[in-house]
């Protein structure tokens, strides 16, 4: 994880109100790291393997599988929990932004088409369009390193215990609004096309 630790220290500094709102990551470790100890001693028999299906993802059992397989240590499933925990806090952030970057897009743009007739007002609004389209690729950024984040742990948890959660899991961030990053990629491109206009020779 060195890359997203990385990029992670560099968009806090960047934008250090945005700290806290990254995956718990080294919680999450720690905390498999005491369900599944190095030494052997792990709670859950390796054998079992236990599943997790979407119903029991979502945190009950509707008896779609027989009583082993649908078997789920309360150490697991505490982890599965936490880990929902950390996507409602990624899905709360992600879409205030999302909502703010569409209402500051609109307002740019009005910005834009007022000082088309002032090359100096111009230049501010394309400044402050450029620093826009910086944070927006930034959020692109957090969506990337918190969904990396999570897989990454359901692999490890995956690994330790032989429960099968990371299908049921992994389906369900797929359907997470803080991955859906459809809206951002669309106000990026439009930037670039309206920086590439009032910067280029004409």
């Amino acid at each position: 994880m060195k890359f997203w630790k990385g990029l992670r220290i560099m968009i806090e500094e960047a934008l250090p109100h945005w700290r806290g709102k990254f995956l718990s990551y080294k919680d999450l470790k720690k905390q498999l790291k005491l369900i599944y100890p190095k030494d052997g001693s792990e709670k859950l028999q390796p054998n079992k393997r236990p599943r997790l299906d979407h119903s029991t993802v979502d945190g009950r059992d509707d008896g779609g599988l027989c009583k082993e397989q649908s078997e789920v240590s309360k150490e697991v499933m505490g982890f599965v929990l936490f880990l929902e925990a950390e996507m409602e806090k990624f899905n709360a952030f992600f879409v205030e932004k999302e909502e703010d970057y569409v209402n500051k897009w609109r307002e740019l743009q009005d910005r834009a088409a007022k000082a088309i007739e002032s090359k100096e007002e111009l230049m501010k609004v394309g400044r402050k369009i450029v620093d826009f389209h910086a944070e927006m690729v930034l959020v692109e950024n957090y969506s990337a390193l918190n969904h990396t984040g999570i897989v990454k742990l359901i692999k490890k948890s995956d690994k330790r215990s032989g429960a099968l959660v990371r299908l049921p899991f992994i389906q369900k961030v797929l359907q997470q609004p803080f991955y859906g990053t459809g809206v951002l990629n669309k106000l990026v491109k439009e930037c670039e096309m309206v920086l590439d206009d009032l910067f280029s020779d004409k």
